[in-house]
């Protein structure tokens, strides 16, 4: 039910501008929904990755697989913030983490492992690596985050989208959420010692999985990739 308000100025617009307003909207709802197609696809391929390693090998690299698609209210809140034109074509151009994904390994060579294996796949285009775990933010934040692009096949023929891909380790991602109850506690206005306090926690967090690593490699003898991401390309 609309209010009294919102009735009255819906009377005010005539035919053509309403018939704007939900091409518009129909617009809209289809570019989001490519995002979301395009999130599927990557999760799609990831939770491949992992039944086959369940199935065919005695080790599985990847814990956990989540996902997250940016809201259109985000979206526009991160136009004005770059100022982005209102358009479809600039959105697409310059804001690529509207689809986001996030896998969870036991340890830092698995992150790598799986960015080899998705990255290796035929229509997977790299398109930006950031390697926050060969050099962490000076927060002490560590994550491996993709930008990928992959084709999603509607009836309108095959359209890429841009999905960000985040993979690292449980401890890594332990840390990232406790940042981020704290962050939103103080409305991002956080006090200098506990500030300290999270980036000594990174730290630890950063020295108990070379320990796990190490305990894994005695165990298994798998031998760990050497920092960075080799075999990715942008």
């Amino acid at each position: 039910m609309l209010t009294d308000r919102a009735q009255r100025t819906l009377d005010t617009i005539d035919g053509q501008t309403l018939e704007e307003m939900r091409a518009l909207r129909d617009e809209t709802e289809r570019f989001m929904q490519r995002y979301k197609f395009g999130m599927d696809e990557v999760i799609t391929k990831l939770s491949i990755l992992r039944e086959e390693f369940s199935q065919a090998h005695a080790y599985n690299p990847i814990e956990h697989i989540s996902s997250r698609l940016k809201s259109l209210d985000s979206v526009i809140d991160k136009m004005r913030r770059k100022g982005i034109d209102p358009s479809f074509d600039a959105i697409r151009s310059t804001i690529t983490d509207i689809a986001g994904v996030r896998v969870t390994c036991s340890f830092v060579s698995d992150a790598y492992r799986i960015a080899e294996l998705l990255t290796a796949q035929e229509d997977v285009r790299v398109l930006k690596v950031k390697d926050y775990i060969a050099e962490p933010k000076s927060n002490g934040y560590q994550s491996l985050h993709l930008i990928v692009e992959v084709p999603v096949f509607l009836s309108t023929g095959a359209h890429p989208v841009a999905v960000e891909v985040q993979i690292r380790t449980i401890a890594m991602d332990f840390w990232a959420s406790l940042e981020h109850k704290i962050y939103y506690k103080f409305d991002r206005q956080v006090p200098a010692g506990l500030l300290d306090q999270l980036t000594d926690a990174a730290r630890t967090a950063a020295e108990l999985d070379a320990r796990m690593e190490r305990l894994h490699r005695e165990v298994h003898g798998r031998p760990p990739h050497a920092g960075g991401a080799p075999g990715i390309a942008v």
